[in-house]
């Protein structure tokens, strides 16, 4: 929050029923604060953000995840690729640099990237990265309904399908010994149930 607030930007955090004072300290450091007493899920956190941008009338939205994975500095790849085409979504990409995702995550990550990839025709080498910009256009048209992770496939397909361009922007790769709140049973299964329906849905 500090550092970006540093750039002068506004920040936005969503405190999604956590139970160790974040929300508190995010606003200390300057960020306006959304607090969910109970969780949500990651996507109903995200859709609870992004109405808010909507409202404010923002040119966009940057999301970063709270676990120190994103690190400020690379804000600058993103914003050199909004001053070429605002009206986007970019995407972070890790892959190019993947020695640090762990072997089961990065194998999982470029199995589902490329099907997502075919999905979109557009090549999107790191579908799974929270680290990206959706434009304010984009945002109005899609149609998100997800609560929990599967959010990041489905902001891809429903920008795709209504004709916005997806970017990629290189980041870094950042593991410590962050503990994943992903489910690798219960959000795989999340994720291919999604998948099936918009597929579904898609050759109606």
């Amino acid at each position: 929050v500090t550092g970006v607030k540093a750039r002068g930007w506004d920040v936005l955090v969503v405190d999604d029923g956590s139970t160790d004072h974040s929300g508190e300290l995010a606003r200390k450091a300057g960020a306006e604060v959304l607090r969910n007493a109970e969780k949500s899920g990651k996507g109903g956190a995200l859709r609870q953000a992004f109405g808010q941008v909507l409202e404010k009338n923002y040119e966009g939205v940057i999301t970063m995840d709270g676990d120190g994975q994103h690190a400020v500095e690379d804000l600058e790849h993103f914003l050199k690729k909004i001053s070429e085409d605002p009206d986007s979504v970019i995407i972070g990409n890790r892959m190019n640099n993947a020695g640090q995702m762990p072997l089961v995550r990065r194998l999982t990550n470029r199995l589902m990237s490329g099907l997502i990839s075919s999905i979109c025709k557009q090549t999107v080498p790191d579908t799974q990265c929270g680290y990206r910009y959706i434009s304010t256009p984009a945002l109005k048209v899609i149609q998100l309904t997800s609560n929990d992770y599967e959010i990041e496939t489905e902001v891809l397909i429903q920008a795709s399908r209504r004709g916005f361009r997806i970017h990629s922007v290189p980041i870094q790769t950042i593991y410590r010994n962050e503990e994943s709140k992903i489910n690798p049973w219960k959000d795989t299964v999340r994720f291919i149930t999604y998948l099936a329906r918009e597929l579904m849905s898609s050759s109606r």
